[in-house]
C-alpha cells in the first residue's frame, strides 16, 4: 500500500492517532487507515472492523497484502462487538452519520473501558458527536474541517476527562475549535448550508401554515441565527 491510497480525509484522522496507541477502526472498509498507522509506527497494533462480508474481505486481503496480519486483525462484527474491553486504547469510527456514530459507541459503552482517546469523523450531523461527548464525560481537544472531492468533512479527536466547559448552542452546533479557526473550507461549508436554508424558508412561507410548519421554521430560523453571527 503506498500512501497514496489513503485519502486527505483519512490521513487528517490518522494524524490524531499517537504513537504507540492500540486502536480500533469501527468500519474499515479497506484496512486503509489500521495499514497506513501500524506502517508509519504510529499505532503498535489495530483492530479493522467490518460488518458487511464484501468490506470485511477486502479487509482481510487488504492487510495480507501488505503482510501486516500480526499486527493487523481483522474482525466481522457490529460497531464495539469486534474489541474487548481494555484491549484498544483508541477508537476511530469515520465516514459515518453524527446520530448512527453516538448510536456505535452508546451501544457498547462498557468497550470504552480503558479507551483514552476517541477520533470521529462524521460525514453530516457532527453536533450529535458534540452533545454526546459532552454528556459522556469526553473532552474535545480539537477539530478540523477539510474538503476532498468536493465533499465537505469534520474530524473530531477527544479524550477522557472533564469537558472544560458546558459549551453554548452556537459552539455545540459549529464546533468550538472550528469557530476560531473559521477557515475557508467552513466559510464554504455555511454559506452553502445558509443558502439552502433560506430556499426552504421562502418554499414554506407559500406554503399553508401548519403547526408542524411553523415548528420547522422555528428550528430553521434559530440555525439561520447562529450561522449568520458565526459568518458576519
Amino acid at each position: 500500500m503506498n500512501e497514496n491510497q489513503l485519502s486527505k480525509r483519512l490521513h487528517c484522522v490518522a494524524s490524531y492517532i499517537k504513537k504507540g496507541m492500540k486502536i480500533a477502526d469501527i468500519g474499515s472498509d479497506h484496512a486503509y487507515l489500521p495499514c497506513y498507522s501500524v506502517k508509519q509506527g504510529a499505532a503498535s497494533f489495530a483492530v479493522a472492523g467490518e460488518i458487511a462480508e464484501g468490506p470485511f474481505q477486502s479487509a482481510k486481503e487488504q492487510v495480507e497484502k501488505v503482510r501486516l496480519g500480526h499486527l493487523i486483525d481483522v474482525r466481522k462484527g457490529d460497531g464495539l462487538e469486534v474489541v474487548q474491553p481494555g484491549e484498544v486504547d483508541c477508537i476511530v469510527i469515520a465516514g459515518m452519520g453524527g446520530p448512527l456514530i453516538t448510536q456505535i459507541l452508546d451501544k457498547d459503552k462498557e468497550k470504552l473501558a480503558g479507551v483514552s482517546r476517541l477520533i470521529l469523523q462524521p460525514n453530516i450531523g457532527a453536533e450529535h458527536i458534540r452533545r454526546w461527548l459532552l454528556q459522556n464525560e469526553w473532552e474535545l481537544i480539537d477539530e478540523q474541517i477539510l474538503e476532498e472531492d468536493g465533499k465537505i468533512y469534520e474530524v473530531l479527536a477527544a479524550e477522557r476527562g472533564t469537558p472544560y466547559k458546558p459549551y453554548n448552542e452556537s459552539e455545540l452546533f459549529l464546533g468550538p475549535f472550528l469557530l476560531k479557526k473559521k477557515n475557508a473550507v467552513f466559510v464554504k461549508k455555511w454559506s452553502s448550508e445558509l443558502k439552502g436554508w433560506q430556499n426552504i424558508l421562502n418554499s414554506m412561507d407559500k406554503a399553508k401554515d401548519r403547526p408542524e410548519t411553523e415548528e420547522k421554521k422555528r428550528e430553521l430560523l434559530k440555525k439561520i441565527a447562529i450561522v449568520e453571527e458565526a459568518l458576519s
